[in-house]
């Protein structure tokens, strides 16, 4: 049920940077980055080829890398996902052929576009998968050199801008280069916000009532330790636990009705590593 669920998920980002891409970045001759960017170079020489056939084919010889350096589950759903944009792409190409650009302002198409693009990408790379191409080597600077994914697209994506650059035009390639460079900021942002976990410590007379709620209700393990009152000096429990904000949500509403005085903390984490949370993200 849990892959079913990841590739709803990716299929949906998919979609979402197939939107950025089609009626923003490609009628603008926006080229940023990555294999999309590329075959964009390719089809201003060869027009009579296809966005999608040339994504398609190109990809193709970094999956045996991905397979090999990632393993077999991120190569598996960059597969997917890579074939998944190409046949997104065709699609729309063939169902909404945009010859031009929605609107005539270069920088707008630029923002809407990488805005949606990121969007997209930053949720199927949440997912542990990629739309492939330099994709796949962003996740191996990210996997061996632990620089976050926005960074290593970036990185990546850095040669295609300057052949942009020369193709389409010296302002065409800093625009591409701007966009590449927004892309890194939304991806690596959009990531840490789904990312994000909320750490909840709670002191409560109903102390077993919120440990028996946390554990079979949420599902979720906590930590209970011995504490003191400074000024009443009465001598408490307080469990502690890390969880998602629609878990928090639920157990917040619940503490408010079983004890009016009880006292609780949340704070915004980061990152979460172990037992209960992704390993790989």
């Amino acid at each position: 049920m849990n892959k079913i669920r990841e590739y709803i998920i990716i299929t949906m980002g998919v979609i979402i940077v197939a939107f950025g891409l089609s009626f923003f970045l490609v009628p603008a001759d926006l080229a940023t980055g990555g294999v999309t960017g590329f075959a964009m170079v390719i089809n201003s020489v060869f027009s009579q080829l296809s966005i999608g056939a040339i994504m398609s084919v190109m990809n193709v010889i970094l999956f045996i890398v991905a397979f090999i350096l990632i393993g077999p589950q991120f190569g598996a759903k960059t597969i997917y996902a890579s074939l998944a944009l190409s046949g997104s792409i065709w699609i729309t190409e063939s169902v909404f052929p945009i010859k031009n650009p929605l609107v005539d302002d270069i920088f707008l198409n630029l923002f809407f576009g990488i805005l949606v693009q990121g969007i997209g990408m930053a949720i199927i790379f949440y997912q542990n998968a990629s739309t492939g191409g330099t994709d796949i080597v962003a996740k191996i600077l990210n996997k061996f050199f632990h620089i976050n994914m926005g960074k290593a697209l970036l990185l990546s994506d850095f040669l295609i801008t300057l052949l942009a650059g020369l193709t389409f035009g010296l302002e065409l390639g800093l625009y591409a280069l701007l966009g590449v460079i927004l892309n890194a900021f939304v991806i690596d942002n959009v990531i840490e916000g789904l990312g994000l976990k909320i750490h909840v410590s709670v002191l409560t007379s109903k102390f077993e009532r919120v440990r028996q709620f946390v554990n079979e209700e949420i599902g979720r393990g906590a930590t209970i330790y011995e504490a003191e009152g400074a000024y009443t000096r009465e001598k408490k429990r307080v469990i502690t636990v890390v969880m998602n904000k629609r878990e928090f949500i639920k157990l917040k509403q619940f503490v408010q009705e079983i004890d009016e005085n009880a006292f609780l903390i949340a704070a915004h984490v980061r990152e979460v590593l172990g037992h209960g949370f992704n390993m790989d993200r």
